[in-house]
């Protein structure tokens, strides 16, 4: 049976066979294979993978690429990122309307925060005074200040349809947006919690990559097969062009040396290289089966497979696909403590 969630671009729905999981958060999953080591043993940081319809997260050691541990969720995490304290990673779990905190080096489960209405994409600002989440069933944008490790509500903002993803310039003032189904990004100015101004865009805009110290934004464009330059130095936004990648532009991942950005294309299934100088493609590598998003980690990239059921990790220096680990249905999030530096 195919099924269709709320991030899931319609014209990718012939691409996905998927089946709907639910379960206890906190917990490791009934019924699922036993964990092949202990995580004690791993050697670095383990890596996590978000399996968005089997609620659940999939730790893989990073020395043996077996997945050590399985963390049930709320239902459909989708994305994660890391405390201001660095003692957490936060999974949010869009449907279940949850945040689940977790230790970055141990894999512990730390505490479940409720009441965030579905956090689909979440962001820090720079500053770290601003927690926010895109509310993608519910077309709205959160915005929340972090007190004591915990958000509290500052301002809930109706967008357009289907926020998706999100960016805050490098000042912490301005939030960017993107609106899947109504085809636009708007701006947030933090200090008064107001939508700015709307600027059309291409079709199914997703990820977002700021550049030139807040001048720039980079839009990858879903529904077509480029990115698209936008030119914020102003008070009216300005398209100021497009990269041709391929098919499905969809999700940025810094490559952490201050001059390239990696974008993965989901239905051309493969990786762009970026230069972030030129605004040229200077690379591309075989991705599989709906590369999703990424992370960087000693020479490697790595790839959330979303119709294979599988992490994807890429030899960088080869340019070749190095190895692939089952984990759950439709992988989205990945996420390493050692990963490389962010730009």
């Amino acid at each position: 049976m195919i099924f269709l969630h709320h991030s899931f671009p319609r014209f990718l729905l012939t691409l996905s066979l998927a089946g709907y999981g639910f379960a206890a958060i906190g917990q490791v999953s009934a019924g699922k294979a036993p964990p092949v080591a202990s995580i004690a043993s791993v050697v670095g940081a383990p890596i996590f993978v978000l399996n968005s319809l089997d609620a659940d997260i999939s730790v893989i050691d990073p020395k043996t690429w077996q997945v050590i541990k399985k963390i049930d969720t709320g239902k459909e995490p989708h994305h994660l990122y890391l405390s201001p304290d660095e003692k957490s990673i936060i999974v949010a779990n869009s449907v279940s309307d949850s945040l689940l905190f977790l230790d970055p080096k141990t894999a512990e489960v730390q505490r479940t925060v409720r009441g965030i209405r579905d956090p689909y994409q979440l962001k820090f600002s720079p500053d770290m005074k601003w927690f926010a989440t895109a509310g993608n069933r519910l077309n709205h944008v959160d915005l929340y200040e972090w007190k004591d490790n915990t958000p509290v509500l500052k301002k809930r903002i109706p967008t357009g349809k289907t926020p998706s993803h999100l960016w805050i310039n490098s000042k912490s003032t301005m939030l960017y947006a993107t609106m899947q189904d109504s085809n636009e990004l708007v701006a947030i100015d933090l200090a008064t919690q107001t939508i700015v101004w709307r600027l059309k865009t291409g079709k199914l805009p997703a990820d977002i990559f700021g550049i030139n110290d807040g001048k720039t934004l980079l839009v990858g464009l879903t529904g077509e097969d480029a990115v698209q330059i936008i030119d914020v130095s102003s008070a009216m936004p300005k398209i100021m062009g497009r990269i041709k990648t391929g098919k499905g532009a969809h999700a940025f991942r810094s490559a952490g040396d201050g001059r390239h950005v990696y974008l993965s294309n989901r239905v051309a299934n493969t990786i762009s290289k970026i230069d972030l100088n030129t605004l040229k493609v200077v690379a591309t590598y075989p991705g599989d089966s709906g590369p999703d998003c990424m992370e960087v980690m000693g020479g490697r990239l790595l790839v959330t497979s979303r119709w294979a059921k599988k992490l994807t990790v890429i030899d960088l220096a080869s340019g070749k696909i190095e190895r692939q680990i089952p984990v759950g249905t439709s992988p989205h999030g990945v996420w390493t403590l050692d990963h490389v530096a962010r730009d």
